[in-house]
């Protein structure tokens, strides 16, 4: 069987308990070495075969998982985060479709959730944001015109954005192009859930100078809106004037404005 596996966002203790046993049960493992943390593979066996995939083309990648499968091995595609974000898997799945090979998916916690976790962030605060963006800037890899950084900034939403850390004078540009005040809070992630994990908090307009100052050139989450700061609404799931399936309302409406970090 092969397995695709989401490593999680970067700390080894952020695998999931599936993708720590398949890890630890796999005969053959090809890793994303450009990303994936390398101390997960401390949870392999010795006599496991481990082939770091950032060396290989996508045909030699496959020949290893086909291989493994005829001599009935378990195979483990291991991806950084969560496999379906930008982790090049529809056109694995798609050639092992060709050839009659099955294979299963472990999801993984996203790098976009570590950021959260770091930034000490709700990306879906009440009266602010009900919606999170996830896209990235157009490089070598081109982003269709219609999903423009510009065209999504026109909505206010939560955004998170990937793989642009090198473009980011470029990027501050098209978000305020697109919408968003040049003063709206911003922050850049470097390496959430990493040992060396950074949090640099600034503005929209400030995003270039901000990584240049820390030397901050790859490998982060840029994390645009007003969920970062400011106010927002009391939740209605648990507001006592709110009815639920599991509670009655207990009590009138207080206009339910909170400042972010107020309990």
């Amino acid at each position: 069987m092969i397995t695709f596996v989401g490593a999680g966002p970067g700390a080894e203790d952020l695998i999931t308990v599936r993708g720590q046993r398949l890890l630890q049960d796999a005969d053959i493992v090809v890793y994303a070495g450009s990303l994936v943390n390398p101390g997960l593979l401390s949870l392999c066996r010795e006599d496991c075969q481990v082939y770091n995939s950032a060396k290989m083309t996508l045909e030699e990648v496959l020949d290893v998982m086909t291989e493994g499968e005829r001599e009935r091995k378990r195979v483990v595609r291991l991806h950084t985060g969560d496999p379906c974000l930008y982790g090049a898997i529809r056109e694995q799945m798609d050639a092992l479709e060709a050839q009659g090979i099955p294979y299963e998916v472990c999801p993984g916690v996203s790098s976009f959730c570590g950021a959260a976790a770091a930034l000490g962030a709700e990306y879906t605060l009440p009266g602010i944001s009900q919606s999170v963006v996830i896209t990235r800037m157009a490089g070598r890899t081109p982003v269709p015109e219609k999903e423009s950084i510009a065209s999504f900034a026109a909505h206010q939403a939560t955004m998170v954005v990937f793989l642009s850390t090198g473009m980011l004078k470029e990027l501050s540009a098209e978000l305020i192009r697109g919408g968003y005040p040049a003063d709206t809070p911003a922050a850049i992630v470097y390496k959430a859930t990493w040992p060396e994990e950074k949090v640099l908090r600034c503005t929209v307009e400030t995003l270039e100078e901000t990584a240049r100052k820390e030397g901050v050139t790859k490998t982060a989450l840029i994390v645009v809106g007003r969920i970062l700061e400011g106010e927002y609404e009391r939740s209605k799931l648990y507001d006592p004037s709110f009815t639920t399936e599991f509670r009655q309302a207990s009590a009138v409406p207080d206009g339910g404005q909170r400042k972010e970090g107020q309990q």
